[in-house]
C-alpha cells in the first residue's frame, strides 16, 4: 500500500505495511451484504466565539504559570459561558432551522451547532446554489439570515448537489501486503513488546522510567478520533501479546454520526487500510498507557450521504465537547491543505473549514485536552506533485507528530543497508527504483492556512530551512536524483511537525487484524473470501500519534491537573539549559525527502524539535506546579 492514499483521502498517518501472516486462508464464495444508504444528513454551523482575541489568550495563559489562569480549565458550560454563543442566539438558530424540518443541537460550549435532517431541507435552510470556482471546481454557496449570518464562522457539509455515493463494490479490493515477514508471536510478551510493540517505544523515549514509579496512565481516558470501526477482539488479541491489561472493558465506541450497526456493515465488507488504522490507534493508545481506557469516536455514514469533512468534523467536536478524555489522537483528515482535493460542492471553503477547526482545538486547550496528530507519511508532498502539499490540518492547537527511523542494519533486494543513528525518516535509500515511485518520509514543512504561531516564533530553525532536491517529480511518482543539490531557504506559517519518534516500517511495530478479504473475479462477475487472520510489521507517523497520547496519559495519571496544550511548554523547554528533547539537527543522511536538518538550530522541518525524553519532559511540567 505503499504510495497510496487511503479509502476517502482520510488519513494523515499513511500506514506502511511490511510483512503479513495469513492462518485460515481458505477460500470461500461470498456475497456483499445490502448497503442501505442513511436517509438522514448530518452538517454543522461552526460559530464565532464571543471574543476571538480573548479566547486565544485564554488559552495560551492555561499554560503560562505567570499568568492567573494558569491550569485554570473550563468545563463545557463554563466555556459556553465564557466564550459561547449565549442560550438565546443558539435558541434562534434552532428555531429558524425547525421551520425547514431540521433537527438540531449545539454541543456542549456553545461554539458549534449540529444540524441533521434530508438533503433537500438542508438545501432549502440554507438556500443552497451550486457555483462554479475554478475550471472543474465547484462550490455550494449558501445564505443564512444576516444576524444568523453575522455569528457564523462557517457551515460544514451542506451540498447544492448530492454527493456520490461509494459502491458497495467499490470495497472489493484487495489491501494485504504480497511480501510476509511477519513479527514472532512465539516470542515471550515482554521480549515480542521490546521487540515489536509498547515496551519498544516506552524504553527508546525513556517513559518505562516513569512506568517504573508506577505511573501507567490509571484513571484517564484516551480519545481516538477514527473514521472506520475496528473489532475490539482484535485489540484485546494485540494487548495480550504485549502482556499488558487486555480488559476488553478498557475500550468504549461511540458513534457520533451513524450507529454500530453501520459499523459493522463495513468490517464485513472485508479487512480495509482504515479498518486497520483504527485498530493499531487503538492497540497503541492503550498498550502505551495500560492503565487508561480508551474512547473511540467512530466516523461514519453508508454511501458517504453525510461528508467526509462533517463526519470528522462531527467526530472531533463531539469527543471536545464530552470533555471526557484529557488526551485525545487522530490520524485521520479530510484533505485540508490541497486545493486540488478540497471536496467538490462542499459548503465551506479550506480557509473556513481550518478556521473552524482552530476554534474547536482551542476550546479543547481551555478544557486542558492535549491533541496529537499524525504529520503524514510522505514528505513534503503527501500526494505524488510537483507542489508541496498537506492533506491534513496543520492547527497550531495540535501537537504534529513526525517520525524517524531507529539504526539498523538489514539487507534489502540484496545489499547491505545501514542506519547508523536515529534520523528523520526519509527512506529514498534502502529500496531506490529506476522507474517513477513513491517513497515513505515523515511530512513536515510549512503550513499555508495557518500563520506561524506566537510559541514558535524567535525558536532557531523557525522560518528557515536547509533541503535537498533529492526527489524528481514525473508521471505521477518521483526518480531519486543522482547529484541531488542543496537548498537553503525561508518560509512561512505554521511549522511542523512538532515532536518525532520512530515511525519507519523497517524498525516499525506490529498490528494484528482479522477479517475477510475479498476478491473480486471480473471473468466470473464472483466475490471470494480468504478468512484472514492478519500479524504485519508497519510503520508510519499513525503510530506515533497514539503512542504519545498515551505517554501522555501515563504523565496525566501523576498529576493533579491534565497538562494541557503541549506547544507553548514545549518550545520554551526546548530553549532551556536541560532541554528534554534530543534535536535532530544533522545535516546529512537526516532528511524527510527534502527538509535536513539545520546544524546547531533548535528546530527542523524534517523532526521538529527532534525526538523526546518523557523522563526529563515529566519532570519539566512538574518543575510548573
Amino acid at each position: 500500500m505503499r504510495g497510496k492514499q487511503l479509502a476517502l483521502s482520510l488519513l494523515s498517518g499513511v500506514l506502511v505495511l511490511s510483512g503479513s501472516l495469513v492462518v485460515n486462508a481458505k477460500s470461500t464464495s461470498y456475497k456483499l451484504p445490502k448497503v442501505e444508504l442513511s436517509k438522514t444528513v448530518v452538517a454543522n454551523i461552526a460559530f464565532k466565539p464571543q471574543s476571538s482575541s480573548g479566547l486565544t489568550d485564554y488559552v495560551y495563559d492555561t499554560v503560562d504559570p505567570t499568568s492567573t489562569n494558569f491550569h485554570q480549565y473550563l468545563t463545557p458550560d463554563q466555556f459556553a459561558e465564557k466564550f459561547g454563543r449565549t442560550p438565546e442566539q443558539i435558541s434562534a438558530f434552532q428555531t429558524y432551522l425547525s421551520q425547514y424540518h431540521l433537527k438540531s443541537s449545539a454541543y456542549p460550549g456553545n461554539l458549534a451547532l449540529k444540524v441533521w435532517g434530508t438533503r433537500q431541507n438542508l438545501i432549502k435552510a440554507f438556500n443552497a446554489k451550486r457555483v462554479k470556482v475554478g475550471k472543474k471546481d465547484y462550490r455550494t454557496k449558501i445564505k443564512l439570515p444576516g444576524k444568523l449570518a453575522s455569528q457564523t464562522v462557517s457551515v460544514i457539509g451542506v451540498y447544492a448537489t448530492k454527493p456520490k455515493a461509494n459502491k458497495a463494490k467499490t470495497s472489493v479490493t484487495p489491501t494485504i501486503p504480497k511480501d510476509s515477514t511477519p513479527p514472532n508471536t512465539d516470542l515471550s510478551k515482554t521480549t515480542f513488546a521490546k521487540k515489536y510493540g509498547a515496551m519498544k517505544f516506552a524504553d527508546r523515549y525513556q517513559l518505562s522510567n516513569l512506568y517504573s514509579k508506577g505511573l501507567t496512565g490509571q484513571g484517564q481516558r484516551i480519545g481516538v478520533i477514527t473514521m472506520n470501526d475496528f473489532k475490539t477482539s482484535d485489540v484485546v488479541k494485540y494487548w495480550d501479546q504485549n502482556g499488558v491489561n487486555a480488559d476488553s472493558s478498557r475500550v468504549n465506541k461511540i458513534y457520533p454520526v451513524e450507529n454500530a450497526k453501520a459499523g459493522k456493515l463495513l468490517l464485513s465488507l472485508g479487512i480495509s487500510a482504515p479498518q486497520m488504522e483504527s485498530t493499531l490507534d487503538v492497540d497503541q493508545s492503550g498498550a502505551v498507557a495500560p492503565g487508561a481506557n480508551i474512547d473511540a469516536y467512530i466516523g461514519i455514514s453508508l454511501g458517504n450521504v453525510t461528508s467526509s469533512t462533517s463526519i470528522f468534523y462531527t467526530a472531533f467536536m463531539n469527543a471536545v465537547s464530552d470533555d471526557r478524555d484529557k488526551q485525545l489522537t487522530t490520524s485521520f483528515a479530510p484533505n485540508v491543505e490541497l486545493a486540488s482535493r478540497w471536496e467538490q460542492n462542499a459548503s465551506a471553503s479550506m480557509q473556513q473549514y481550518s478556521d473552524a477547526f482552530n476554534l474547536m482545538l482551542e476550546q479543547a486547550a481551555a478544557e486542558g485536552i492535549t491533541v496529537f496528530r499524525a504529520s503524514g507519511d510522505y514528505g513534503p508532498r503527501e500526494l505524488p506533485s510537483k507542489q508541496f502539499n498537506h492533506v491534513f490540518s496543520t492547527s497550531p492547537y495540535q501537537v504534529i507528530t513526525g517520525g524517524t527511523t531507529l539504526p539498523y542494519t538489514r539487507i534489502i533486494d540484496g545489499k547491505i543497508v545501514t542506519v547508523n543513528k536515529e534520523r528523520a525518516w526519509g527512506d529514498a535509500y534502502s529500496d531506490p527504483k529506476t522507474k517513477p515511485s513513491t517513497y515513505a518520509g515523515s511530512g513536515g514543512g510549512f503550513s499555508i492556512l495557518n500563520p506561524t504561531p506566537r510559541y514558535q516564533q524567535g525558536i532557531s530553525g523557525v522560518n528557515t530551512f536547509r533541503a535537498i532536491d533529492l526527489l524528481k517529480y514525473k508521471d505521477g511518482g518521483y526518480l531519486v536524483q543522482k547529484d541531488p543539490q542543496i537548498i537553503f531557504g525561508t518560509g512561512s506559517g505554521r511549522n511542523f511537525p512538532d515532536v518525532s519518534a520512530n515511525a519507519d516500517n523497517h524498525t516499525g511495530y506490529a498490528l494484528y487484524v482479522s477479517g475477510d478479504n475479498l476478491s473480486y473475479n471480473s471473468k466470473t462477475k464472483k466475490i471470494s473470501s480468504h478468512y484472514l487472520k492478519l500479524w504485519s510489521v508497519n510503520g508510519g507517523t499513525s503510530f506515533v500519534s497514539p503512542q504519545m497520547a498515551g505517554a501522555n496519559a501515563v504523565m496525566n495519571s501523576g498529576r493533579d491537573t491534565p497538562l494541557g496544550f503541549w506547544n507553548p511548554q514545549i518550545y520554551k523547554f526546548a530553549t532551556e539549559s536541560d532541554s528534554p528533547f534530543n534535536v535532530l539537527d544533522d545535516a546529512d543522511n537526516n532528511n524527510n525527502l527534502y527538509y535536513t536538518g539545520q546544524p546547531g538550530k533548535l528546530y527542523n522541518q524534517a523532526t521538529g524539535l527532534g525526538t523526546i525524553n518523557f523522563d526529563k519532559l515529566f519532570s519539566k511540567f512538574q518543575s510548573e506546579k
